[in-house]
């Protein structure tokens, strides 16, 4: 079986705290992020360099004015080195602007088939269009949104709330605050894509 090539992606948002585990990933940095994470191995920094005055051993160098954010930067970056598995760090807090923007890197991620989740200090975010399986997460609270349009749900198992053959709205908010119930639970979607947040740390 081939091995899927994973990447790490690192942003300029709220700084990661728990352990980031690198080995046989490879690791792009944007910008400002590498003022928190220089520490770790950077295999490439991207970005346009208006945040971080310090620069990796390896650099990607872009204009200040551009179409696209040093995230989006990195992820096509990555995308282009065959990652089909990618893991965003410090995408959440400071600038909610820049998180809503950093959501955009998982539906473009989704529609391209890759899987990429965002990872921060309290949740771990992720978008699926047909189906998800939650293996060993019981107890754990997790909330579902529709993105950019209504979501239709053919199915649900093992939840605290069943999703079956409902349409999540995109004005409203039923999907939020569910619970799985058991060592193995699912959703399959018929229609549209899910945001989904797998809560890690209450507050």
């Amino acid at each position: 079986m081939q091995t899927v090539k994973k990447g790490i992606l690192l942003l300029n948002g709220e700084p990661y705290q728990g352990k980031i585990e690198q080995k046989n990933r490879y690791t792009v940095c944007c910008d400002g992020a590498y003022i928190w994470a220089k520490d770790l191995q950077i295999d490439m920094h991207i970005g346009d360099f208006d945040s971080s005055v310090e620069k990796a051993e390896h650099n990607l160098v872009y204009p200040k004015e551009k179409d696209l954010t040093d995230g989006e930067l990195g992820l096509r970056y990555l995308i282009e080195k065959g990652c089909r598995h990618i893991q965003i760090y410090g995408g959440g807090g400071k600038r909610d602007d820049h998180f809503f923007g950093n959501l955009q890197l998982l539906l473009y991620a989704c529609r391209r088939g890759i899987w990429a989740e965002l990872i921060t200090n309290y949740a771990t975010i992720y978008c699926v269009d047909k189906y998800v399986v939650f293996t060993n997460k019981r107890n754990k609270t997790i909330s579902f949104a529709p993105f950019f349009g209504d979501v239709h749900i053919l199915d649900s198992e093992g939840l605290q709330y069943s999703l079956k053959n409902i349409t999540l709205c995109a004005e409203e908010c039923r999907g939020i605050s569910n619970c799985i119930q058991k060592e193995k639970a699912s959703i399959t979607i018929e229609k549209g894509v899910l945001l989904v947040f797998e809560v890690d740390k209450m507050v």
